[in-house]
C-alpha cells in the first residue's frame, strides 16, 4: 500500500513537471483597503512625520494619519509635498532560483524610487495611476532576507506630472495606494498578449515572448471550463520575437454589457515538446465601430450609452480600494439601469475592469490629464503602461487621451499604434474623432453642434451633479432629446459618488471640500439620493406609456424595448394590486403577466389579466426585471383618485351644532369641541384650538406668486354648515377664500386665485407651522423621496410614514430619504406634532405638499442650483420650483426646469387656479390608515 502511495506522489509530480509553468505571485503588501500588510514608514512633513513607524500598505497615507490634506485646486505652494520613506523585508521562494523575476506596483502616488538591498531596481517611476515594474532578478537573495526601500514623493519634480494629474478638481493624495508584489516567470516566457476577439468569432492575437521556443499553442474554454472550438498551433520561426495568431471559431456568445459572455484563451509556448510558460486571458468575443456621421455599433447595434463618471474612491481610504468596492460600485450603476461608466481622471484598478468585464458595462478608459498634460517622453511612457494593462478587457470599448484640455496630441497616435483592437479615442470635451463630447451643454445649445450638428453627439459629462442639483433633475429632457435623436450616442453623468474624504486630523470628519465633492448620485458610503431612484426610471430600458386606470382601462400597457440586444420576452412582468388604508396586512392581488415578443427598439403591448373586482383597490404596481432577474422598475399607477378618500375620510355631519361669534376683527367659531378663529379683514386662520390645547397651525392660505386680495367676507349658515366667504370683483378680489365648517369640527377651504406673473417659479398657498413642533408627518402620495419641476421620476405612489430630520443632501450625515422639501401627488397628510397632531385632505389631484425650507447648501459664485422654496413653513402647491445643476441653471437644463407659465389674466372664476383642503384639528390619534406602507416589493419585503 505504502508503495503504491509513493508511485502515486510520483506520477504526479511527473505529470505536474511535464505542464507549462505559470507566473507567479507573491505579494508583499495587501491586495486592498479589507487586506493590507504593515510595513516600516517614515514621514517628512505634517501629520506624525519625523519618526519611524508604520503603515499599512496599500493605503494612502493621509488616512492613516500622516501628512496633509489637500484638495487639487489647492495652490498653497508647500501644501502636500511630503514624502513617504518604506522598508519591508521578504524572502525569496527556493523554487524561484534561475526564474526571471519583477516587483510590480499598482500604483503609487507619485515619483516613486525603489531599491532592493541598497541599490536602484530602476529609475524613478513618474505618474500615479499606472502599473510599472522593474527586473530585480540580479539584486535579489534566495538564501536570505531582501530589504525593499521605497521613497515615494507625493509632488512630482516632474511639473507636467503635477499639471497632469495634481492640479485637479479632487482630492490628491499620496502612498503605495494600490498592491505590491513580486511575479516570477521562466527564463522563456510570454511578455505580452494583445488579444482582439471579433462578434464573428473571428480571434486576432499578437504575442510577445523572450527566450526561445518552437511553437504557441492555444485553447478557448467557455462556461464551466469547457474547451470551445479547437486548439490549434503555430509554429515559431528562429530569431522571432513576435507572433500574429488568427483563428476563427464557430458562433461564440458575444459580449455586451447585456449578456457578458466571458471566456479564457491560454497561450502556452512549447520547446521541444515541452510546455515551458503559459497565461491566460479573459476575452470577450464583440465588435466596435464607429461610422461616421451615425454613431457607435456594438456588434452591429448602434448604442446610446447611459453612463456615468467614476473616481477611483473611499472615504476611509482615499484612492485605495477591493475587489468588494469594484463590485459594489458596478452593481449600483447596474441597478440604476447604466450600460456605461467613464474613468476619470485616470485609468482604475485593474479589479475595477474585471467587474466591468463580468458584471457587463461599456468602459471608456483614460490616460490622465485634467486640464494640464504630460510631456511626451513621460505621457508616452505612461500611456503605455496603461495600455499593457489594460488592452485585453472586453469591457473597455473607448479610450480617452487627458480631459478638457489634458489632452497632449503627440500621443494620440500611440493609441492607434498600440491597440490591437482600434478602438476609437476620445478628447473629452472636445470635437474630435468625429465625436462631439462637449461638457455641460445647455438644453437648447448651439445650432451647429447638437441638435443640427454632423457629429455624433457623446457628451463625456454632462449634468454636473452638486449637492441635490443635477443628475435626475433634468435627465428626463436630456434623455428624451438623445434617445429620439440618430446622432447621438448618449452619454455620461459627473459623477458617480460624493468625494468625501475621512479627515484624520479632525476627528474623523467627512470632508467634500466644501462644494468640490458633494456631485454624487450616491453618498460617500453609497447613500442613495432621489435622483438614484429616478435615474432608475428614466435609463430603463423596458419604457412603459403612461397610463390612467379609468373604468375602460383593459389591462394592457404600451411597452417600448430600449436593450439594444435582449428581447422583453426573455424579461419578467409582475403585478399587485393594493388597498392602501389597511395596514401592513392590507389586501393585495398579485400575480405574472406573460412577458411579449418585443425585439430591441420596437414597441408592443404587455396584457394583464387583471381579476374583475380590480377597482376596488387604490393602485397597481406593475413590475419589470431583467434577464438576470433584478428589478429594472416598479411604476405605480392610482386607481382612486383623491376625491374617493375625500369622501371616505371627511366627516361632516356631528351630534353638535356650530357656534360662531364676531367682533370688529375676528369670527371665532366652535364645533365638536374644535375651536377657530378667523381673521375678519383678511379671512386667514389665526388659531386652531382642541381640548389639549392650540394647534400652532396658522396664518393662512398666504397665496404665493398671488396676491392677498380676498375681501368683504360675509358668514352665514347653509344647512347645518357654517360658511364664511370672500366676494369676488374682477378689479379688487379677484382672488376668492371660503371656509366651510361641519358639525363635525372638519374645516373645508377652497381658494381660487391667478398667479401674479406671467412666468412664475411656483405658486400654491402657505400656511406657518413651527418647524421644531414637527416629529413626523404620514401622508398618501408619491414617495419617500422629494421631487423638483425638473425631477419627478422615480418616486412611487404609497403611504409613506417619514420621521423629521434636518438632512442636506450631499452633506454629513447622508441620512436619506430628505424629510423637508416638495412631495407631489398628494392626497392626505398628518402632520405628527411633539405636543398634536392634524390632518389635511384634498380632493384634488396633482397637489403637491411642502415641508419647510431645506438647508441651502454653499453653491458656486453663479448660484446655478437655485433651490427656491415659497414662503411660510408648510405649503400646498399647484406647481413647485426646478432645481439647477453646478453648471446650469433650473431653465437650462431643458423644458421642465423652465419657470411655470399662466398666461390667462382675464380673471374670470372659471379659470382660476383652484385648491380645495379639508383640516381635521380633532383630538382623535387614530390614524388616516391602519399601519406604515413603503416601497412596494415582491419579495415581500418592505423597505423605505
Amino acid at each position: 500500500m505504502k508503495t503504491r502511495f509513493i508511485l502515486f506522489l510520483c506520477l504526479i509530480m511527473m505529470f505536474g513537471a511535464v505542464k507549462a509553468q505559470q507566473t507567479e505571485k507573491l505579494y508583499l503588501s495587501g491586495t486592498g483597503n479589507d487586506h493590507t500588510i504593515n510595513w516600516d514608514f517614515f514621514c517628512t512633513a505634517g501629520t506624525n512625520s519625523g519618526k519611524w513607524t508604520s503603515i499599512p500598505v496599500p493605503s494612502n497615507w493621509e488616512l492613516q494619519g500622516f501628512g496633509k490634506y489637500n484638495y487639487g485646486f489647492n495652490k498653497e505652494e508647500n501644501k502636500g509635498k511630503e514624502q513617504g520613506l518604506y522598508k519591508y523585508t521578504f524572502k525569496i521562494p527556493a523554487r524561484w532560483k534561475n526564474r526571471k523575476i519583477n516587483i510590480v506596483f499598482e500604483g503609487s502616488m507619485t515619483d516613486t524610487e525603489v531599491k532592493i538591498n541598497g541599490k536602484l531596481a530602476g529609475e524613478i517611476h513618474q505618474g500615479s495611476f499606472y502599473v510599472f515594474r522593474y527586473d530585480i532578478s540580479k539584486l535579489i537573495k534566495l538564501s536570505s532576507d531582501n530589504l525593499l526601500e521605497v521613497k515615494v514623493s507625493k509632488h512630482s519634480v516632474n511639473q507636467s506630472v503635477n499639471e497632469a494629474e495634481r492640479k485637479a478638481d479632487f482630492w490628491i493624495f499620496g502612498g503605495i495606494f494600490r498592491p505590491v508584489y513580486l511575479e516570477s516567470l521562466p527564463q522563456t516566457h510570454i511578455d505580452r498578449i494583445q488579444v482582439d476577439a471579433k462578434a464573428d468569432g473571428n480571434l486576432n492575437a499578437q504575442l510577445a515572448y523572450i527566450g526561445d521556443a518552437d511553437k504557441v499553442e492555444v485553447e478557448l474554454f467557455g462556461k464551466d471550463e469547457k474547451r470551445f472550438g479547437d486548439r490549434f498551433t503555430s509554429p515559431i520561426k528562429k530569431g522571432t520575437k513576435k507572433l500574429i495568431l488568427n483563428h476563427q471559431f464557430a458562433k461564440p456568445e458575444l459580449w455586451s454589457s447585456e449578456f457578458p459572455n466571458l471566456y479564457k484563451v491560454t497561450f502556452t509556448l512549447i520547446k521541444n515538446g515541452k510546455e515551458i510558460h503559459q497565461v491566460s486571458k479573459k476575452i470577450g468575443f464583440r465588435t466596435v465601430e464607429v461610422k461616421e456621421r451615425d454613431g457607435v455599433y456594438v456588434n452591429g447595434v448602434k448604442m446610446k450609452f447611459k453612463g456615468v463618471n467614476r473616481h477611483s474612491f473611499y472615504p476611509s481610504s482615499g484612492r485605495t480600494t477591493s475587489k468588494k468596492i469594484s463590485i459594489a460600485d458596478v452593481l449600483l450603476m447596474k441597478e440604476m439601469n447604466m450600460n456605461a461608466v467613464r474613468m476619470s481622471h485616470y485609468p482604475p484598478d485593474g479589479h475595477f475592469l474585471d467587474v466591468c468585464d463580468s458584471l457587463g458595462l461599456f468602459v471608456m478608459d483614460e490616460l490622465a490629464g485634467w486640464h494640464g498634460t504630460y510631456d511626451t517622453p513621460t505621457g508616452t511612457k505612461l500611456m503605455k503602461e496603461m495600455m499593457l494593462n489594460d488592452e485585453n478587457h472586453p469591457s473597455i470599448i473607448f479610450w480617452a487621451n487627458g480631459n478638457e484640455g489634458g489632452h497632449n496630441r503627440e500621443l494620440d497616435h500611440l493609441f492607434v499604434e498600440e491597440d490591437i483592437q482600434k478602438r476609437p479615442l476620445i478628447h473629452p470635451w472636445e470635437v474630435f474623432g468625429g465625436f462631439e463630447t462637449t461638457h455641460y451643454r445647455e438644453f437648447n445649445y448651439g445650432i451647429g453642434n447638437y441638435d443640427h450638428g454632423h457629429n455624433i453627439l457623446m457628451p463625456t459629462e454632462f449634468l454636473h451633479g452638486m449637492w441635490d442639483g443635477g443628475h435626475g433633475a433634468g435627465i428626463e429632457d436630456y434623455w428624451n432629446a438623445m434617445w429620439n435623436n440618430p446622432l447621438s450616442a448618449g452619454g455620461f453623468l459627473w459623477d458617480f459618488a460624493d468625494q468625501a474624504v475621512v479627515r484624520t486630523d479632525k476627528n474623523g470628519e467627512l470632508d467634500t471640500d466644501g462644494n468640490h465633492g458633494p456631485d454624487g448620485i450616491v453618498g460617500p458610503y453609497h447613500e442613495k439620493e432621489g435622483s438614484f431612484f429616478t435615474i432608475k426610471e428614466v435609463w430603463s430600458p423596458v419604457f412603459v406609456e403612461k397610463r390612467e386606470m379609468t373604468p375602460g382601462f383593459d389591462g394592457s400597457f404600451l411597452l417600448e424595448n430600449r436593450y439594444a440586444f435582449t428581447n422583453l420576452n426573455q424579461c419578467a412582468f409582475e403585478w399587485k394590486l393594493k388597498k392602501l388604508n389597511a395596514g401592513d396586512d392590507a389586501e393585495f392581488k398579485a400575480g405574472k403577466a406573460d412577458a411579449p415578443n418585443i425585439k430591441p427598439f420596437d414597441k408592443g403591448k404587455l396584457q394583464i389579466n387583471l381579476p374583475t373586482d380590480w377597482r376596488n383597490f387604490d393602485a397597481l404596481y406593475l413590475t419589470a426585471k431583467g434577464p438576470d432577474g433584478k428589478e429594472l422598475f416598479t411604476w405605480s399607477f392610482p386607481i382612486a383618485l383623491p376625491a374617493a378618500d375625500t369622501e371616505k375620510i371627511v366627516v361632516k355631519t356631528g351630534s353638535t351644532k356650530v357656534n360662531f361669534k364676531e367682533d370688529a376683527k375676528v369670527y371665532q367659531v366652535s364645533a365638536n369641541g374644535i375651536d377657530l378663529t378667523f381673521n375678519k379683514i383678511t379671512g386667514l386662520l389665526q388659531q386652531a384650538k382642541n381640548p389639549k390645547g392650540v394647534i400652532p397651525f396658522s396664518n393662512g392660505p398666504i397665496l404665493q406668486e398671488g396676491v392677498n386680495n380676498f375681501k368683504n367676507f360675509t358668514i352665514k349658515m347653509d344647512g347645518e354648515n357654517l360658511v364664511i366667504s370672500s366676494k369676488f370683483d374682477k378689479k379688487e378680489s379677484f382672488n376668492t377664500l371660503k371656509w366651510t365648517i361641519y358639525p363635525s369640527g372638519w374645516l373645508k377651504m377652497e381658494v381660487k386665485y391667478f398667479p401674479s406673473a406671467y412666468f412664475i417659479t411656483f405658486v400654491g398657498l402657505n400656511f406657518s407651522y413651527p418647524e421644531a413642533e414637527i416629529k413626523a408627518v404620514e401622508y398618501k402620495g408619491n414617495g419617500p423621496y422629494r421631487v423638483w419641476k425638473n425631477r419627478m421620476k422615480g418616486t412611487q405612489f404609497g403611504i409613506w410614514k417619514k420621521d423629521y430630520n434636518n438632512s442636506a443632501t450631499g452633506e454629513t450625515p447622508w441620512q436619506y430619504p430628505e424629510f423637508k422639501g416638495y412631495y407631489s401627488n398628494m392626497y392626505w397628510c398628518e402632520f405628527i406634532g411633539k405636543q398634536q397632531s392634524f390632518k389635511v385632505v384634498t380632493d384634488k389631484e396633482d397637489v403637491f405638499l411642502r415641508l419647510f425650507t431645506p438647508k441651502k447648501s454653499k453653491d458656486t459664485e453663479w448660484d446655478n442650483m437655485s433651490p427656491t422654496f415659497p414662503n411660510g413653513d408648510i405649503s400646498f402647491m399647484n406647481g413647485i420650483s426646478a432645481i439647477g445643476t453646478k453648471t446650469q441653471k433650473p431653465e437650462t437644463t431643458g423644458p421642465m426646469g423652465m419657470k411655470h407659465v399662466f398666461y390667462d389674466f382675464e380673471k374670470e372664476p372659471g379659470r382660476a387656479l383652484d385648491m380645495t383642503l379639508y383640516f381635521d384639528f380633532s383630538t382623535s390619534t387614530s390614524s388616516l390608515r391602519g399601519g406604515t406602507t413603503a416601497r412596494p416589493d415582491f419579495s415581500g419585503k418592505q423597505s423605505p
